[in-house]
């Protein structure tokens, strides 16, 4: 009986250290010990990011002290301390006496955004396309050209364009020669054409890369998913409707809010090469205006308020297309 109960004292206390071992690690977890692995591993990451982070802000948030030009008169090579402070006039004269060139650029300016939301489908119809190709080494091809126009500048989009465009063309020489037309068109001075010709110009140049992110929301979605539709009976076009689809639609919606957001902002670079004489009054969108107006019209008070308003409303749409699609899809991105 004595050695049992020995025994039984023994397997009590090497139960109790066990136990002490376990939990002393989670006692010193509440206290005010140094920080574990895992806390190292998040500030590892942090600093891992903080490069980052540090040109964000220097390149997006320290430009932003510049708006305090839409309350002052300023006029270049004068101290902003000796510049009179005007309070709201610009921003009063923006939305009182706008003039038809605003209200063009404005107008411009939703067009292409309304041709680019319609084109904006084709990039996922051609992601799912490349990805139902069977043979990688042809994916890989065609993705390879269709993605290259994306890291071309506009200044060369400009003389291709141009190459192959304009009245002595390659399109024009070709239509000629077979008799298909009887003078050349020049489609780069053609302002009933712009509208389609600029977003078919911007579609080729970013289908590509559109492609690219949605061929990685393809490639993350659950294999299991296309397995189970299998054994269903689902076939290919039942597995794209039912599976790829769905899969795709919250990249897709997070694009069209952050797209919604930059319904004034459709760019510059394209529309200022692009430029020209002919096709001033439907190419000019709000940024060539804001462009035009405040660095080659040396009027920078009023293209900051421009600015600075154009901000504040692509601000407010955006947390209307959020709260919008948390009631269609129960799911946004803020």
């Amino acid at each position: 009986m004595s050695t049992a109960a020995s025994h039984g004292k023994r397997g009590c206390r090497q139960l109790n250290k066990d136990l002490n071992l376990h939990l002393e690690p989670a006692e010193r977890k509440r206290g005010f010990a140094l920080p574990g692995r895992r806390a190292t591993e998040k500030v590892q990451l942090f600093l891992l990011g903080l490069p980052i982070l540090l040109l964000v802000f220097i390149f997006q948030y320290v430009p932003l002290l510049g708006w305090i030009l839409a309350f002052y008169n300023y006029k270049p090579g004068i101290p902003l301390a000796k510049t009179p402070f005007v309070g709201l006039k610009f921003f009063r004269l923006l939305f009182e006496s706008g003039g038809t060139d605003l209200i063009n650029s404005i107008v411009n300016t939703l067009a292409f955004f309304g041709l680019n939301l319609l084109t904006s489908p084709l990039p996922v119809i051609f992601a799912i396309l490349m990805f139902e190709v069977s043979s990688t080494r042809f994916r890989r091809f065609v993705q390879t050209i269709i993605t290259l126009p994306h890291f071309v500048s506009w200044v060369i989009v400009f003389s291709l364009a141009f190459t192959i465009f304009s009245n002595d063309g390659l399109l024009n020489q070709i239509l000629l020669r077979m008799n298909l037309i009887q003078e050349p068109t020049n489609l780069l001075g053609n302002s009933d054409a712009v509208w389609v010709f600029q977003t078919c110009v911007a579609l080729w140049k970013g289908l590509g890369w559109g492609t690219i992110i949605y061929l990685a929301a393809i490639v993350g979605i659950d294999q299991e998913l296309y397995d189970a539709a299998a054994v269903d009976g689902a076939g290919r076009f039942r597995k794209i409707m039912h599976v790829t689809v769905p899969g795709v639609a919250p990249t897709y919606v997070v694009l069209l809010i952050l797209g919604i957001s930059n319904i004034l902002s459709v760019g510059m670079e394209q529309y200022l090469v692009f430029y020209n004489g002919l096709v001033a009054d439907k190419i000019t969108v709000l940024d060539l205006y804001l462009y035009r107006t405040g660095v080659l019209g040396i009027d920078y008070s009023y293209a900051t308020a421009l600015g600075m308003s154009k901000s504040l409303i692509g601000i407010v749409l955006l947390f209307l297309a959020n709260g919008l699609a948390k009631k269609v899809r129960g799911q946004g991105i803020v």
